[in-house]
């Protein structure tokens, strides 16, 4: 066995070997999702799963039978948590024991057959914002200074193209970049999928501002978005895009004016207003990164906007 690649040198050390070979898959699992803000969610609601099971160590988990789950699903049911709550955490478990049945350390997932909670809706419970508001937040920024054209830009690539909080912080200069003769973004989604979106004409030239007042390189590894302070090369992290959102939400009143605001009501207005355009949902699907066009469909309100409620067609 030795001579069988003579010319390469061994990497690891007979011990190192050894020991990555004895990591079990319970927690090869958690090393393989990508996304930090999915494993965290991950963790955590694995987390409550094996604290209400009594596990102690990883390999337990290939004790657990279908028993197990039905009564954690109605602890969950007995907190009063919310249907979608129930649901992720739920999720989050067969997601684990699906990769421990690929890598034959459980017969079977515990979780398959255990009823999920069903939304009370097929409407999704973030708010989008009218039109409106949604020129108000635009426009509360201020234009005459670097922060002002950066959070512009950022509040512009989130309402015109409906991307998450991570994927605007993981854009670099270089990501923007003309296919077929038409300007466009590299956007760097869930699982480090990519997809590539057309850039709107408006957020193109608030992007240009921000980009000129900052002196940035052109075709650059650079993150797009920066923090401002003494000349930081640093990205914009998610929890600070986060606040610029919630401050201008709350200076320009549309905080109180819409119940739950949060930065994901970007992207739900972004879909909301391309599919009240006659965006196609196919379309859509692909241009949020959705994998499951029913995720898709919680965006599509045209049959449950206000203005075409029968409340106004009442008359007396």
């Amino acid at each position: 066995m030795k001579n069988l690649i003579p010319n390469q040198e061994r990497a690891l050390t007979r011990a190192e070997f050894r020991s990555l070979a004895d990591i079990p898959p319970e927690l090869e699992w958690f090393a393989n999702i990508t996304n930090a803000n999915t494993r965290r969610a991950y963790q955590n609601d694995v987390k409550e799963f094996v604290g209400f099971v009594g596990i102690e160590e990883p390999t337990e988990l290939r004790q657990v039978v279908r028993a197990h789950v039905l009564a954690w699903r109605k602890d969950l049911e007995t907190r009063e948590l919310a249907a979608s709550t129930v649901r992720r955490k739920l999720s989050a478990i067969s997601a684990l024991f699906d990769y421990l049945c690929e890598n034959n350390a459980v017969p079977d997932n515990p979780v398959h057959g255990v009823k999920r909670p069903t939304e009370d809706s097929n409407e999704g419970k973030t708010p989008a914002l009218g039109d409106a508001q949604a020129r108000a937040l635009l426009a509360a920024p201020p234009a005459d200074t670097l922060i002002g054209k950066r959070d512009r830009a950022i509040l512009a690539v989130l309402l015109y193209h409906g991307l998450r909080r991570d994927e605007v912080c993981k854009l670099r200069i270089k990501d923007r970049h003309t296919r077929e003769g038409v300007p466009h973004l590299t956007i760097r989604g869930k699982g480090d999928k990519l997809r590539y979106v057309a850039l709107h004409g408006q957020a193109a030239r608030m992007m240009d501002e921000y980009l000129i007042a900052s002196n940035a390189p052109e075709d650059s590894d650079a993150p797009l978005f920066r923090a401002t302070k003494r000349k930081s090369q640093a990205a914009l992290t998610s929890d600070s895009v986060y606040k610029r959102i919630m401050k201008y939400g709350a200076e320009t009143g549309i905080t109180t004016e819409v119940r739950g605001l949060s930065p994901h009501s970007m992207r739900t207005t972004a879909a909301t207003n391309a599919l009240t355009h006659n965006a196609d949902i196919a379309m859509v699907q692909e241009w949020l990164g959705h994998s499951d066009i029913s995720t898709t469909r919680i965006y599509d309100r045209r049959k449950m906007r206000p203005e075409d409620s029968p409340t106004f067609r009442v008359k007396y």
